[in-house]
């Protein structure tokens, strides 16, 4: 029988190795579906633990396979995943990019790190296992339309099926040595908004001439705002930003039209799709009733992402088992996004937290800024955390 002590001593023996992982992955970042070098490291640590896998799944992803005895009784799958960021590095560390422009400010890098650690852990203990783990390594998780949807259509859940798909993601705002949890609905769905208002330029003196997409533009987005405040569920957390405006005249200028791109998120993918239609209504009919036109792209990203209630209050318990019930947590709903819905809204899944956060060494940076860092005591407790896991879920 395996106990958490067999976990921990083998977390502790492998976390160097998956530390010096982790910051070779830092060093050499690439985005999203140009994952070559990550993947070839990740493949050749595959071949010195012996464990089988088949990569080019969804282009540059890899699906390892960890077999423990009377292997087909049953399966459960563990994700990472392995994209950068199109962000400039301004940490001052051994390990910083050497790619300028590009980082690893999600914790990509950590995930990966994890995730063979974890392997390493589970295949040096599957003869005291039943089943099998599969190990899900994805690619673009950053940009749409996402290297989850592209590793599902290629078959990363068959031969054979996972019961249920784990993944485990960096938190900056917890201390390292805790995690945290949420079941039900966790993080919220994500469309982009780009609107395109068609007007008629000319001089800014003579606005009786013009058809100005800039103030037709302006009463568009205060007027959008109902979607949220009038037309949203109380109940549905609802999220519409406009975070880009274009309108390329002059002081003296009026231009012929008028860019916007926003984002919407909410938690409901029957409300979700009204939205897109309310928002496509109120801009062209606004901008019709202003004697423009509005064209309306909407680009359609991640679902939702839902905790299935049961796995997650047990790996909740798991937690709590292997950090200690202090360091565990509830988490409260996030209007960020992640592809990790797709696996969510096909296989009882869980998305949770790792802690990465520690304020006396400094490392404090959201996630997305160039500054972004872990401390790397998160190593050891985050591949034993989901060996244990892994390991549980498979009994």
């Amino acid at each position: 029988m395996v106990t958490i002590q067999n976990i921990k001593s083998l977390a502790k023996e492998f976390s160097h190795e998956c530390i010096l992982i982790r910051r070779q992955i830092h060093s050499n970042p690439e985005l999203g579906f140009e994952e070559i070098e990550t993947a070839k490291l990740i493949c050749s640590k595959l071949d010195e633990y012996g464990i089988s896998y088949q990569s080019g799944i969804g282009k540059t992803g890899i699906v390892g396979l960890i077999k423990g005895k009377n292997s087909d009784k049953k399966t459960i799958a563990l994700r990472a995943d392995m994209d950068a960021l199109p962000i400039l590095e301004k940490n001052d560390c051994d390990y910083k990019s050497k790619h300028e422009g590009i980082m690893h400010a999600c914790g990509h890098d950590a995930h990966i790190a994890y995730l063979l650690g974890a392997a390493k852990i589970l295949n040096s203990l599957k003869e005291n296992f039943e089943g099998s783990i599969k190990l899900i390594f994805q690619p673009s998780e950053e940009k749409f339309p996402g290297g989850a949807l592209a590793m599902i259509n290629e078959g990363v859940l068959l031969n054979p099926e996972p019961e249920s798909v784990i993944g485990q993601h960096v938190l900056p705002t917890l201390d390292c040595g805790k995690m945290g949890v949420r079941s039900g609905k966790y993080m919220a769905s994500t469309d982009e908004i780009y609107l395109t208002i068609k007007g008629k330029g000319g001089h800014a003196a003579t606005p009786e001439l013009n058809i100005d997409p800039i103030v037709i533009a302006s009463h568009i987005i205060i007027a959008l705002q109902q979607i949220t405040s009038r037309y949203a569920t109380p109940n549905i957390p609802t999220v519409l930003s406009f975070g880009k405006i274009i309108g390329n005249g002059r002081t003296n200028v009026i231009p012929d039209e008028v860019k916007i791109e926003g984002t919407l998120r909410t938690f409901d993918e029957k409300w979700r799709y009204e939205a897109h239609e309310r928002i496509t209504k109120i801009a062209q009919s606004i901008a019709e009733g202003m004697g423009a036109k509005c064209d309306v792209f909407i680009v359609k990203g991640y679902p939702f992402l839902v905790n299935n209630t049961m796995l997650a209050e047990n790996i909740k318990q798991l937690g709590i088992e292997y950090l200690g019930e202090e360091n565990v947590i509830d988490l409260d709903l996030r209007m960020t996004a992640e592809d990790f819905a797709y696996f969510s809204h096909l296989k009882p899944s869980c998305f949770y937290r790792i802690g990465i956060r520690n304020e006396s060494k400094g490392i404090i940076s959201n996630l997305h800024t160039s500054t972004f860092n872990i401390d790397e005591g998160s190593i050891e407790p985050g591949m034993g955390l989901m060996a244990w896991i892994a390991l549980n879920q498979l009994k």
